[in-house]
């Protein structure tokens, strides 16, 4: 913006200098801005070669996980990997169980009402989730009786619920293994340390310096990944947890329609 300025300033001093009655402090005024000008893109390039010369966020990254040592920390890097992978997967899979409840019983009830059990099956085998999936276990066990269905929903929404926490404790496996590796390595960094000042026989902090940082960046990126993969494991309990207590009210809907749809019959 300053050196915008600077150039309007220029062409509009320079258009002024037409005028003999000023021509001299005007060519003053213009060389002493040019300057300026030239000065500020210096320290502009500066400063940029400065900025180019310091290592990115990547570099410093890989070279912390090399300086912590290939061994827990190439171990403490697949935990974080099939953690995430396991809780990605997780993710779109109860993203894709998630049904809109209430316009499900709502539509469940009018077919229910209109056309019967059939009608009301047919609902549920064009809804993905593990609600229609309830409602349908519930419908198909409509014409033996009231206490047929309610076992049936019972029985499959334990099914349905083993589904949804599938591979869920891979998950909780990867957040307590990461940081124990983290520190088992800051154990034997310290080892280290004072197996080189036994041999050394002397204290020196040059001998002790390696393995002490070794140490802390095991544990630091053991905490970052059992840190990374907790939040994932909570938004998933969570989603878990709002499914489940989707399906257990729906569940209560589907014997109260049919106890209404029996009794109209």
């Amino acid at each position: 913006m300053k050196r915008l300025f600077s150039i309007l300033v220029i062409a509009t001093v320079m258009a002024i200098g037409n005028f003999q009655a000023t021509a001299a402090p005007v060519q003053l005024l213009s060389a002493t801005i040019t300057t300026t000008v030239v000065q500020e893109a210096t320290e502009e390039a500066t400063a940029s070669s400065t900025d180019e010369g310091s290592p990115s966020f990547h570099q410093e990254l890989k070279k912390r996980f090399i300086e912590g040592g290939p061994g827990f920390m190439g171990i403490v890097l697949l935990c974080l990997i099939l953690g995430l992978a396991i809780a990605i997967e997780r993710i779109i899979f109860l993203n894709l169980s998630t049904t809109n409840t209430k316009k499900l019983q709502q539509n469940v009830e009018e077919a229910l009402n209109s056309g019967g059990v059939e009608a009301a099956k047919e609902v549920c085998r064009n809804t993905k989730g593990p609600v229609a999936s309830i409602y349908y276990q519930g419908l198909d066990r409509a014409d033996e009786s009231v206490d047929a269905a309610e076992k049936a929903v019972v029985a499959y929404g334990g099914v349905q619920m083993g589904q949804l926490e599938k591979n869920v404790s891979w998950v909780s496996l990867f957040i307590a293994l990461a940081p124990m590796l983290g520190f088992m390595g800051t154990v034997i960094g310290m080892i280290q340390a004072f197996d080189k000042i036994e041999a050394a026989g002397d204290m020196q902090p040059s001998l002790v310096a390696g393995g002490i940082k070794v140490a802390l960046l095991t544990t630091v990126f053991g905490l970052v990944v059992a840190i990374i993969l907790q939040i994932f494991y909570n938004y998933i309990v969570a989603k878990i947890d709002s499914i489940v207590n989707d399906m257990e009210d729906a569940s209560i809907t589907l014997i109260d329609m049919l106890v209404a749809y029996k009794n109209k019959k």
